[in-house]
């Protein structure tokens, strides 16, 4: 994560902790909600846990594949304390669970109930239910995170402001982020390998924790700069390969389509 968005969220976070009178006064619930999206690897639940230790706040973690339905979902959102984050992982995926039980509802209504325990499961509607009205009126200031690799399947009424109000994109590694990882695990601002580094991260998708794993691999900075080099190396060329593939079967399928589209015309003409 690159230092102006670094300086965004700590900004926000301070902002949002200190305008209790504010929300108070509008007559909003004193809560802020977060989206983290981007791809696997990325760090968003490093970015969690650095949010929550910089303003000293609990995390829990809701898994909504082990709540039984909206009654357990309520009584665990009820025992969540003030200054709290309150994580839902992967909301896409538990999205799309709901949308296979709704259609196996539709198909086969009494497997449905049974597999459902007679339809009592969590629903989305119940859950920002929940958190925009009971949990989020029983306590003093709460942050709400939802991640998700998939942006794009979100239902927008999951992504309005004042459910979600800050979209926070985990992308690829880029050259400041790789600074700042090199700061971290190495100990060092600058080395003469930066500049390859750089180059081949521009060139390559590669995600911050694949970054981080070549650099912890030795201690020693050009040994590790120069493994993750080679990393990178090895992940263009098979991005080069994987592409070249890629524009064969394609080439090759628009000639069997134009192959199967002359043979039609033959026997038309026939």
């Amino acid at each position: 994560m690159d230092f102006d968005m670094k300086k965004m969220i700590m900004d926000d976070l301070e902002r949002f902790l200190k305008r209790k009178e504010f929300y108070k006064r509008v007559g909003k619930a004193w809560k802020r909600g977060y989206l983290l999206y981007g791809p696997p690897g990325t760090g968003k639940s490093s970015l969690i846990a650095a949010m929550a230790n910089y303003i000293n706040f609990d995390v829990y973690d809701l898994e909504l594949s082990s709540v039984e339905g909206n009654k357990d979902l309520r009584q665990i959102l009820i025992a969540t304390e003030n200054k709290s984050i309150l994580v839902v992982e992967d909301i896409d995926c538990c999205l799309e669970m709901q949308d296979r039980l709704a259609k196996a509802k539709a198909a086969i209504p009494d497997l449905y109930r049974s597999a459902c325990n007679q339809g009592n499961r969590v629903t989305l509607s119940g859950l920002l239910n929940f958190i925009d009205g009971l949990w989020s009126s029983c306590g003093d200031e709460r942050i709400i995170i939802f991640t998700t690799n998939h942006k794009d399947r979100l239902d927008p009424a999951l992504l309005r402001p004042g459910r979600m109000d800050v979209h926070i994109h985990m992308s690829y590694c880029t050259p400041c982020g790789f600074k700042m990882l090199a700061s971290n695990y190495l100990g060092i601002t600058e080395h003469p390998l930066f500049l390859e580094v750089e180059e081949l991260i521009e060139k390559v998708e590669v995600t911050p924790a694949d970054v981080a794993e070549q650099l912890m691999r030795d201690e020693v900075p050009k040994i590790a700069l120069s493994g993750l080099i080679q990393f990178l190396q090895i992940k263009k060329r098979e991005t080069g390969e994987s592409k070249a593939t890629e524009a064969e079967e394609t080439v090759r399928g628009a000639e069997n389509i134009q192959e199967l589209s002359e043979k039609t015309d033959e026997v038309e003409t026939q």
